[in-house]
């Protein structure tokens, strides 16, 4: 199977016109049968001739991950914008807007607002939280409904119903191991993480890796708030690792790296990628953070990507530097790919959706996104992004971080062969 690289413009381009040559789209009286997708136009179309593919979101605007959910619809919104205006997908412009539910981060919340939207969507082009996702992963499966996870949970490569992007955090924990171990020569690593399928994840790859590099390993669960951090920063002082890794929310990393350096243990605190947020910045624990805290992802940066974000940061305008913003007009690539092939099969019914997804082999989203995304017709092993890289703080960059190291993959999760998602191996 060939790679298929999907760009703006000329890529909806090629597809209108082997429609109009097949005479297959949206003619078809059958289309209006098919959950979210309609022969009359999107409510803000750019086009009333076109036919309107409608996608969910689900994410967190009020949550604790609202630093997250909120640049990264955004961008999906500009993203999707951007296709309509430039002539959409074939005969059809795509709403990212009508379906957009707000679940807090609560997973009930989540399962319910999915209820809602499931019978008027096409695809859920964003659900942010790994058990989150997982809530609505039997119901999706039913529906043969694709999700894109705003999550990076070492489950997805196992599941056909998803279309994740990036590296897991169980990998990229193991990444941060090795570059504590190769570079900053640790010899006793420690992990803050929540409980749960996200924490978990991290937690469980930073010990299989210290296990494999043969170094200490302190495990150390806590809870969301900025008050629950007392005892973490204690148990620090106590074990006195050589290197931190942090797999929370931004603001209990800053509580932990603010308050482990007030009190005198100032290492390498390295974060799993949900920890940035550059808010925290502003914050008493701001110039503690700075000095020591980096963090990982497997996406280029804000003013980096090529292409892609060149068109991310026309679209963009006068919205403020956010590399949240950049992972959600990446990941939108990825989507953007599934429903061109779908288009190009003949077959925009999710069951076609979901044949078109599981048939990709790659998806390089003009540089912004990781090397080895969208490869979901492989089994897990080559499924798995295993790429990471660091950033530092630098208050002089838009998004306030800059590449400290660029895309590796150490030893461990170079060789690391995924049986079941990490966190069930806790």
């Amino acid at each position: 199977m060939n790679r298929r690289t999907m760009r703006f413009g000329a890529a909806a381009s090629a597809l209108a016109l082997t429609l109009a040559v097949s005479g297959c789209g949206r003619e078809d009286e059958t289309t209006d049968a098919v959950p979210g997708v309609t022969s009359k136009a999107c409510p803000k179309a750019v086009d009333d001739s076109k036919g309107c593919i409608y996608l969910g979101v689900l994410t967190d605007l009020t949550g604790v991950f609202k630093g997250v959910g909120v640049p990264f619809t955004q961008a999906q919104k500009d993203f999707w914008a951007k296709v309509n205006a430039d002539g959409g997908i074939g005969d059809y412009e795509v709403d990212v807007v009508t379906n957009v539910k707000d679940t807090k981060y609560d997973t009930d919340t989540h399962a319910q607002m999915y209820q809602e939207i499931h019978e008027d969507v096409l695809a859920i082009a964003q659900s942010l939280g790994t058990a989150h996702t997982n809530t609505i992963l039997p119901d999706a499966k039913d529906d043969e409904m694709i999700i894109g996870p705003a999550s990076l949970g070492s489950n997805w490569i196992f599941e056909d119903n998803t279309i994740e992007v990036g590296t897991s955090y169980c990998a990229e924990a193991m990444n941060m191991v090795d570059h504590a171990v190769d570079t900053l020569k640790s010899k006793k690593v420690a992990v803050v993480h929540f409980p749960g399928d996200y924490g978990d994840d991290a937690m469980v790859g930073a010990r299989i890796a210290a296990e494999e590099r043969g170094i200490e390993f302190v495990d150390i669960t806590t809870e969301p708030g900025q008050e629950k951090q007392g005892p973490v920063v204690a148990t620090l002082l106590r074990e006195k690792p050589n290197a931190v890794i942090i797999a929370t929310s931004p603001t209990e990393m800053a509580a932990v790296v603010g308050g482990a350096a007030q009190q005198g243990l100032q290492v390498p605190f390295l974060g799993s990628i949900p920890t940035w947020n550059s808010l925290v910045l502003g914050t008493p624990a701001g110039p503690a953070i700075t000095a020591l805290y980096q963090q990982a992802t497997s996406f280029p940066n804000w003013e980096d990507g090529g292409e892609g974000f060149e068109a991310m940061r026309a679209a963009a305008g006068e919205t403020p530097p956010n590399d949240w913003y950049a992972l959600g007009w990446a990941g939108s690539y990825v989507m953007q790919a599934v429903l061109e092939q779908a288009i190009e099969d003949d077959d925009l019914t999710r069951a076609g959706v979901l044949k078109a997804a599981q048939g990709l082999d790659g998806v390089d989203g003009d540089g912004s996104l990781p090397d080895g995304a969208g490869n979901y017709a492989a089994d897990a092993q080559d499924r798995a992004v295993r790429v990471t890289q660091l950033n530092k703080v630098d208050p002089k960059a838009p998004s306030k971080v800059s590449v400290a190291t660029e895309p590796f993959t150490g030893p461990t999760a170079e060789g690391y062969e995924f049986t079941k998602p990490c966190y069930e191996l806790k």
